[in-house]
């Protein structure tokens, strides 16, 4: 949102679109990239710059301060209604597209710049290659590793690992330093290793580069002794043991230092030592302590770090290391500096003609910044004169702004730190008020609580704010009203009578605008009857009551908690509007139990707490005995007190006494519930109807029950009086065109307060009559007016009367007279087709005096007059769609593709519809066709389907064409690739060549028209190659949602079968050489000496072999199942072959199966070589 300031007073230029379209507005930088831009090589360079405007702004570029001419460049792209930049670096490096870029965003108001952008490449320099000689140093001594890593920018991150790039411990004797050296402060022999590996990660391309390891060897000193003893022959050269230091500065060296920071960085302190033992090293502040929060000590005590430093961090840090030997300090002097940083920044002006203003821009930093102003991008020295404007230092001030001189003004605070650039425009614009709160906004509030009501407002010159309430003249000024200045009227304490409407008005020197908005205040939500403690024996019900008032406008939403947590998700929990009951309670029950009543507006709660302890012996409790001796006192002829004698209360304390009466006058023998009183009173006050005959009873009420009513009382006699009230329901209507009938609901008995009952009907033309024509009718509930113009409002009234008087001054009800049919059609009826299915009809709404009823609606009646295709000629019956009568527009939907159609609106009321309009014709455009009419698979030769289809039933439209798509399903019904033929559409089959034989196959097929592709039907099918008869049979399988292949059709299990039978006609011969004695007699001399007349030889032309009968016995072979005629019938385990095979078996005609064995080599043959059996016969057979 921008911020807009008239001297001290401030405008805000609203977010709403519509304002904003009509607003004159100069450029405003709403994105650009950081100041210090590092960008990866590897990906284009993005430099954003973003800004709006009205009108829209253009952009322009300078690089290193020249413009830069984007156009010669084809690597460089501005994307569309914004500045920013893309360069494609591609084949180029990004190095080329170093340097310091800036934006300016122009239009016709002015011109707004970015910051200086500096755009360099990230660098990840490699190592330089060196080799690390093992670094040799005794047991006790100081050492530095040092890393340096490679310059990258940015700089790397530093860190040290093992050759399985696991971190080096470190500890306050071991550490890194802020510039990734690795310092010891004294070696140990465990320190020896030949992996010190320095790591150095660089994070804008997330890269990491390793150092050379480095080898450390600790000498021990008893090594060294013997060694230089063995050659110096000397017993002690060197002291067995190490040597203890005292403390030693590495960094910083020498007593003092200073170290000087910027405002808002982070500033370390490091405090690197050595000696033996390990020094410890504590920071203090001399002059003064350390901020909160902002200060820690890191790394071992080494390194103090103070983020987002601020002047008062300036002055003097000491660092002081000590062991046992002694102790040494360190003072750094630290000094902070400062970047410009922001007091005011300026602000956007708009301002009316010979408004005045100002821009204010200041700025703080060390050493302090200068401030340099510019306006629309040029130095202000440099830019046209202008005697209403006049600069002083940081300020801008505008005396009298003419119409024309809005522009943007750049103010730049700088110092040797840095730069901070802003820009504020100032717009010279006259604006007639607009108040920007939606209109007729309804504000609720609470009883006693403040209420806001907004009036956000928009004008040049600012507005100024004025409320009314209701129709009052004056001004809410002063208590209970609070203006703020930014137009919202406070109530402080809002009460019942301040609910209303409330008219906001803006004004200024160019118009006025008002706007209203209501206040409802609503009553505070209280708990009435809070839940009480409880102390339940278990398994025993629980009820906890919370009963609550709360504004009837308000919808409540009660919540139970337990603990303060959610209920228990469980059955035993019943929660009702008003109560929390817990049946079977249980020892985890107990707790505290927290009913919640909250509305949109506020909320109250109440807790209770549970108890639960064992159960006690049982008691037996019983309702209680009918109360006593009834007596009647104080009677007067409205009212009558009622005393009893409650009866025995057996164990259950009486909750409450019921009071009822009977009226032996009107209603002699029913007894009604009259009131009621706790169970502590004997007596109740009981307020009567006049001319009623009572008589009273009492019950009593306890845990158990009801007890049985007490003996009446006696009877007493109100007195006649005029009724108290009239009839309820009073309402008038029409049944006919020229009639009223008035309806109402009679007085009761009771109600009529005494003989007589009658009711005087009154009736008037609204706003016609002046006076009421009248009648006074019987007890009866309906009256009939007749001779009434059609549809035509009265007013009615009904006023009871008996003969002590009349009742009160009745209510005033409107009603209508009788409806008759409209008279007029909807005029200027128009259709507009959307798309093939939808249109959307309007229409002109009929006047109201036309409607002649009450408006219900229009009826829309349309119908398919025919298809726009020859081949779909039907018309389909009438639709009727019905919408209500403030619409003047609707949809008809579900609409034919294709197709012409015929429609008609009437209009219709209570009576019933008027005449209809004009029959209108409108077309529907071209729709996808529905699936086509079938798809049939059917066997052609070889290898080859062919596929035969109907066009669909519903074409909707001109077809183009089908499209066929296949492809193969394997044994584990995995897909294969899909092939894919475009067919015209005046074809209605197709072939398919070269197709697997045994594979199964999925054919998608549908229609298309020019408006696409319809909907897809599938088959499948199987083609099963009989190679004994040379032929290829087509199984059509319906489409399933499993693709489950039959195992008939798989090539392993006929393989299997086939074996199966090979073996079984193996063991049929071996069997038959048996049964002729030991098979010396051939089968050859068998057919010699006894030929065989049905022997028949083997068919050449179908593969088949003929059938062998044995004539000498005709015994059947040991387990065959020939029957004594020779004859082979089918049963159940030839539909069992035929099924493997493919639902294709054969039979000769004497019902043998084909494929049956027949010998026509010896025995000899037969025994040493292979069955004569033809295979391909056996496939038949299996």
């Amino acid at each position: 949102m921008l911020i807009l300031g008239h001297l001290g007073n401030a405008l805000e230029v609203p977010l709403d679109p519509k304002v904003l379209e009509e607003l004159a507005q100069p450029p405003t930088i709403t994105q650009q990239s950081p100041k210090d831009y590092i960008i990866d090589p590897r990906e284009n360079i993005v430099i954003h710059c973003e800004a709006k405007g009205k009108p829209h702004p253009s952009f322009s570029w300078t690089r290193n301060g020249i413009h830069f001419d984007i156009d010669q460049d084809p690597k460089v792209t501005m994307r569309p209604r914004s500045g920013t930049l893309v360069v494609d670096i591609s084949g180029e490096k990004a190095e080329t597209y170093e340097g310091v870029y800036q934006c300016t965003a122009r239009n016709k108001h002015g011109a707004a710049v970015s910051n200086n952008i500096v755009i360099r490449q990230s660098r990840s320099p490699l190592w330089s290659k060196e080799r690390n000689e093992p670094i040799r140093v005794q047991e006790g001594e100081a050492l530095v590793l040092h890393c340096r890593p490679p310059a990258g920018l940015p700089p790397p991150i530093i860190f040290w690992m093992d050759v399985n790039f696991q971190r080096l411990p470190q500890s306050s004797r071991v550490f890194q330093a802020l510039n990734g050296d690795l310092y010891f402060s004294n070696v140990l022999k465990e320190d020896s290793r030949n992996d010190y590996i320095c790591y150095a990660r660089f994070p804008h391309t997330q890269t990491i580069q390793q150092k050379q390891p480095i080898t450390l060897l600790v000498l021990n000193l008893d090594a060294v002794n013997e060694t230089v003893a063995a050659l110096f022959n000397e017993t002690d050269f060197f002291n067995g043991s190490v040597e203890e230091r005292k403390p030693t500065f590495l960094i910083p060296s020498g007593s003092s230092s200073s170290k000087m920071v910027l405002r808002g960085q982070v500033l370390e302190l490091e405090c690197i030592t050595e000696g033996l033992p390990t020094p410890e090293v504590s920071w203090s502040k001399l002059s003064g302590e350390f901020p909160d929060k902002r200060t820690s000590i890191v790394t071992f005590q080494k390194i103090l770090r103070i983020v987002n430093v601020s002047d008062a961090d300036a002055g003097e840090y000491r660092c002081t290391a000590h062991n046992r030997l002694a102790s040494i300090h360190h003072t750094i002097r630290v000094t902070v500096k400062a970047a410009p940083y922001w007091i005011t920044t300026p602000r956007n002006l708009v301002l009316a003609p010979r408004e005045k203003g100002q821009l204010i821009c200041r700025a703080s930093g060390t050493p302090k910044p200068t401030i340099n102003w510019a306006m629309n991008g040029i130095p202000i020295e440099n830019s046209p004169e202008d005697s209403n404007r006049k600069v002083e230092g940081d300020t801008i001030i505008f005396e009298e702004v003419q119409t024309g001189s809005s522009a943007v003004y750049q103010c730049n605070a700088s110092n040797e730190y840095g730069y901070l650039l802003s820009n504020a425009f100032v717009n010279v614009l006259s604006e007639t008020p607009r108040v920007l709160t939606p209109a007729n906004q309804v504000y609720q509030v609470i009883r006693n609580n403040h209420a806001l009501l907004d009036c956000s407002s928009f004008g040049s010159p600012i507005p100024k704010i004025t409320w009314f309430k209701d129709s009052q003249s004056s001004t809410l000024e002063g208590d209970p009203y609070l203006l703020h200045e930014n137009g919202t009227l406070e109530i402080y304490v809002a009460q019942a009578f301040n609910s209303g409407k409330y008219i906001c008005v803006a004004r200024n020197t160019l118009g006025i605008a008002e706007n209203h908005v209501y206040l409802e205040v609503k009553e505070p939500t209280r708990i009435l009857k809070q839940p009480k403690y409880k102390v339940a024996q278990r398994n025993m019900n629980v009820v906890f009551e919370c009963k609550v008032k709360h504004d009837p406008t308000l919808i409540p939403i009660m919540i139970w908690l337990k603990d303060n947590g959610e209920l228990p998700d469980d059955e035993r929990f019943l929660v009702d509007s008003d109560s929390l009951t817990i049946t079977d309670v249980t020892e985890n029950d107990a707790g505290t139990y927290t009913c919640i009543m909250n509305t949109t507006l506020d909320h109250d709660s109440a807790s209770a707490e549970l108890t639960v302890v064992a159960p006690t012996p049982a008691v037996i409790y019983e309702q209680p005995d009918p109360p006593t001796d009834l007596e009647l006192t104080d009677m007067k002829p409205r009212s009558v007190q009622l005393t009893w004698i409650p009866g025995d209360e057996h164990k259950s304390p009486i909750h409450k006494f019921v009071i009822q009466y009977t009226d032996s006058l009107h209603d002699h023998g029913h007894w009604h519930n009259l009131t009621h009183v706790p169970g502590s009173k004997t007596t109740a006050h009981l307020e009567l109807s006049p001319y009623v005959h009572y008589s009273f009873r009492v019950l009593a009420l306890n845990a158990v029950g009801l007890s049985d009513p007490s003996n009446p009382s006696h009877m007493y006699k109100t007195n006649p009086a005029a009724p108290d009230e009239n009839p309820s329901g009073v309402k008038g209507f029409g049944t006919e065109r020229d009639n009223l009938m008035i309806l109402w609901k009679p007085l009761s008995g009771l109600q009529a307060n005494g003989p007589g009952l009658q009711y005087k009907v009154m009736w008037r033309q609204k706003d016609v009559d002046k006076n009421w024509t009248s009648v006074t009718v019987a007890n009866v509930s309906k009256f009939m007016v007749s001779g009434t113009p059609t549809f035509t409002p009265y007013e009615v009234k009904v006023q009871a009367i008996n003969n002590n008087g009349i009742g009160p001054d009745p209510a005033v009800v409107t009603g209508h007279s009788g409806e008759d049919l409209p008279v007029q059609a909807p005029d200027s009826v128009q259709v507009l087709v959307l798309n093939s299915t939808l249109a959307e009809v309007h229409w002109e709404p009929v006047p109201p005096k036309t409607v002649r009823g009450h408006l219900k609606g229009y009826k829309v009646s349309y119908w398919r007059e025919r298809s726009l295709h020859k081949h779909n000629p039907h018309r389909v019956e009438q639709q009727f769609l019905s919408f209500s009568g403030n619409k003047s527009h609707g949809m008809l939907p579900g609409l034919q593709p294709y197709s012409l159609y015929l429609f008609n609106i009437r209009v219709y009321n209570g009576k019933g519809e008027g005449p209809a309009s004009s029959n209108l014709q409108f077309e529907t455009p071209e729709g996808v066709p529905g699936p086509p009419s079938f798809l049939r698979i059917t066997n052609s030769n070889l290898n080859n389907l062919t596929l035969e289809w109907g066009p669909p039933n519903d074409r909707n439209g001109h077809l183009t064409g089908y499209i066929l798509k296949y492809q193969q399903v394997n044994n584990s019904n995995e897909l294969g690739p899909i092939e894919e033929l475009a067919l015209p559409a005046n074809k209605t089959s197709v072939t398919l060549p070269n197709l697997k034989y045994s594979t199964r196959y999925k054919f998608y097929f549908n229609a298309k028209t020019g408006q696409g592709a319809g909907p897809v039907i599938t088959e499948e099918a199987i083609t099963i190659m009989d190679e004994g008869k040379c032929e290829s049979t087509l199984l059509k399988v319906t489409t399933m949602p499993s693709r489950q292949a039959d195992i008939a059709t798989q090539g392993w299990f006929i393989g299997l079968m086939c074996a199966i039978a090979l073996l079984i006609l193996v063991l049929l011969i071996i069997c038959f050489i048996k049964r002729n004695k030991g098979g010396k007699y051939p089968v050859k001399e068998k057919e010699d000496a006894h030929t065989d007349p049905e022997f028949q030889p083997m068919k050449e032309d179908d593969c088949t072999f003929g059938e062998y009968s044995d004539t000498e016995d005709h015994k059947p072979l040991k387990g065959s199942r020939t029957p004594s005629n020779g004859t082979v019938h089918r049963d159940s385990s030839d539909e069992s072959l035929v099924d493997y095979a493919g639902g294709d078996g054969q039979f000769n005609e004497d019902g043998s199966f084909i494929g049956q064995y027949s010998g026509k080599s010896s025995i000899r043959e037969t025994a040493e070589a292979h069955s004569p059996v033809n295979t391909t016969a056996m496939n038949s057979f299996v």
